[in-house]
């Protein structure tokens, strides 16, 4: 197809749909077939600029409006979204290539964390000073006006549609940026909140994060930023930032440990350890994936046959099917990167155990087999550096505090997991860890309400919780002198 055989995407500023005001176009493909699908706005600073200003006129109503009827007016955004869940699934199988699956757990996500902040909003509450002669002392919490929302590819409509719940549910208008390339179905929210919120309440732009990205965040009208993404992008984000002495909050990447004690039921902890790495769900592409795993010296070949025994089940294919579990990669580039590490990997000594490119039968579309490294040590750069795809590196131990030690030894520290049946060694362990996020036998799924977020250059801040709903506020401080 060419760019006048498909449709071209309107964004949603101030309750109206408009093109880039400089007329830049870009190409959404559909990483299964590497057809043309769409295109979409390429935003830049003016178009930020009239984001922003009608986010500005839109602030004052909406703070107004008071969290009992904004709380009422995202549960039918929610509602209305739920009605529409399988086309919005659909959407994300066929412009970033999520399994089915995936894109509907994550439809499903999104609104359950609307839900959940939107019941959550009269919890941004105030307090009282303690009593002192003749004077009552208060705080109050009150929206920052304008918050930009800054969210990737992974995982397009949970992200756009889940992330805005917090600063919406608090009073703040918003301006959202997807990802450039997997956009669609956050210009699909867009349509559904026009008819829900106040014009102005959500306003959402398409662009790449070097222009319409950084101007949102340079813009001197936004004092409260959120980003997602990767940690290059995040110090980007705090650079663009510093000038105006902004509010930043950061969920960037993770190398993620998972350290697997000789007392586990191998078949069950190589589960998890596929299910971490949300093969299943995103192919990989998740910051809190489990790719680095530590795997007690006594079991590591056990653990190593059931892992390639369990990855060679998974079914990929045409992320529409039913039954397809690893879709492609979502974009040209991304592949082309991944790909990269593994050839890496093979230039420095490591064994490709199971996958290590293209599937079979696979000649089109961003695919990668789900594969697993061995014969590794903690130096080389697929251990170090995040992939971001369906990779998983087995390395072994027997000192637990060297392990521990092996773990720690990165600058990114997101999210750990230790598999064990021994409680004492799991506290100790978890305890040691530096990350920002701790499972002990788990699978990388976390409860609505656990603050979620990294430590070191794996960000700044917490969501999924009520600490992110308080964030987007600003705490004022109230004194009277009784007379």
């Amino acid at each position: 197809m060419s760019p006048a055989d498909v449709q071209h995407r309107l964004m949603l500023v101030g309750g109206a749909w408009v093109d880039a005001a400089a007329g830049g176009r870009i190409e959404a493909v559909d990483p299964t077939s590497e057809e043309l699908i769409a295109t979409i706005p390429a935003a830049g600073a003016a178009d930020v600029e009239a984001a922003v200003d009608a986010a500005h006129a839109a602030a004052p109503g909406w703070r107004d409006l008071g969290w009992a009827r904004r709380g009422a007016l995202l549960r039918e955004l929610a509602r209305r979204i739920d009605a529409e869940a399988e086309w919005l699934a659909h959407l994300d199988v066929r412009d970033a290539g999520l399994p089915l699956s995936g894109a509907r757990a994550d439809v499903t996500g999104a609104v359950a964390e609307i839900g959940y902040y939107a019941g959550l909003a009269p919890e941004a509450r105030g307090s009282t000073a303690p009593p002192a002669p003749d004077t009552l002392s208060y705080t109050v919490r009150e929206p920052y006006g304008v918050v930009a929302r800054i969210v990737p590819f992974n995982h397009p409509f949970k992200f756009a549609a889940g992330k805005v719940a917090a600063p919406l549910a608090t009073g703040n208008t918003v301006v959202l940026k997807p990802g450039e390339q997997s956009s669609l179905s956050a210009l699909e929210l867009a349509r559904i909140a026009a008819d829900v919120l106040p014009p102005g309440v959500l306003n959402v732009i398409t662009g790449t994060g070097a222009a319409a990205g950084a101007a949102l965040v340079a813009h001197p009208g936004v004092h409260r930023i959120a980003f997602t993404g990767s940690v290059p992008s995040g110090r980007a984000v705090l650079h663009g930032a510093a000038e105006g002495i902004k509010h930043v909050t950061l969920e960037l990447g993770g190398k993620n440990p998972i350290i697997v004690f000789p007392d586990v039921d191998v078949d069950r902890a190589a589960a998890a350890a596929i299910a971490g790495m949300n093969i299943a769900r995103c192919t990989g592409q998740s910051c809190g994936s489990t790719s680095r795993l530590y795997v007690h010296a006594d079991i590591a070949g056990r653990f190593q046959d059931a892992l390639v025994e369990q990855l060679a089940r998974l079914r990929v294919g045409d992320p529409m099917g039913e039954d397809t579990q690893v879709g492609p990669l979502a974009f040209r580039a991304h592949h082309d990167r991944v790909l990269g590490y593994l050839d890496t990997a093979r230039r420095e000594g490591a064994t490709i155990a199971y996958g290590g490119g293209r599937p079979a039968g696979r000649p089109r579309g961003f695919f990668v087999e789900p594969t697993l490294l061995t014969g590794l040590d903690d130096t080389m750069t697929v251990v170090r550096e995040e992939i971001f795809g369906p990779v998983m590196s087995l390395l072994t131990w027997r000192d637990v505090d060297d392990v521990v030690r092996r773990a720690n030894d990165t600058p990114l520290g997101l999210t750990a997991n230790v598999w064990t049946r021994d409680v004492s060694a799991a506290h100790r362990t978890a305890a040691a860890l530096e990350a920002g996020y701790v499972y002990v036998n788990g699978t990388g799924r976390r409860p609505t309400g656990t603050p979620f977020g990294g430590w070191k250059s794996s960000g700044l801040g917490k969501e999924n919780s009520l600490e992110e709903l308080v964030s987007y506020t600003r705490e004022k401080t109230v004194t009277v002198t009784l007379w």
